[in-house]
């Protein structure tokens, strides 16, 4: 009886021993996707616009669809923009249109190029909209985008206003919880 005792003692040991403490395997990733609805205006572009662009407006609505590993870090990324423009004078050509890493009241250089040729968003009697769907994002600037909208902004250049017609900030910094709408 003593020696049953030890036997099942030592293999109470053995088996605390060889317990499963080996890593878990990586978790799959995921897909998720934010929205920035971005109100777009002459008054933000940085000097402000005051020439014959100044009567105009826009929204553009950008949605960074984002893949992330196990880890949680991005691994890819790609951005919708839809872009809506109004108030236009007659004959407004517009070049392009790019989310640059800049904080309000100052500018910075394109970040996300929405791949807009100059004259493709046609503009009748002054407004007009296009979509462009699967534009590759850095994955690092995802992230910053993500981490900051507010120090990002959005803006459509024209043949008048090479520089940004109409700008707007992606965020404000603040996402309601649940939330990943700005």
């Amino acid at each position: 009886m003593n020696r049953l005792a030890i036997l099942v003692a030592g293999l109470s040991v053995i088996t605390g021993a060889c317990s499963d403490d080996s890593p878990t395997a990586p978790t799959a990733g995921t897909t998720s996707t934010t929205t920035f609805t971005v109100a777009l205006s002459p008054a933000n572009e940085v000097p402000p616009i005051t020439n014959g662009d100044a009567s105009g407006s826009g929204t553009a609505t950008i949605a960074l669809t984002v893949a992330r590993d196990g880890a949680g870090t991005i691994t890819s990324a790609t951005a919708n923009f839809q872009i809506a423009v109004a108030g236009f004078p007659a004959g407004t050509t517009v070049t392009d249109a790019h989310i640059h890493n800049g904080a309000a009241g100052s500018n910075a250089g394109v970040y996300v190029n929405a791949t807009l040729v100059s004259g493709e968003l046609q503009l009748t009697n002054g407004g007009g909209s296009i979509t462009k769907n699967g534009i590759n994002v850095p994955a690092d600037r995802a992230a910053a985008i993500l981490a900051n909208p507010a120090a990002h902004y959005f803006n459509v250049h024209t043949a008048l206003n090479a520089a940004g017609a109409i700008r707007g900030q992606l965020g404000n910094g603040v996402v309601a919880p649940g939330s990943d709408t700005y």
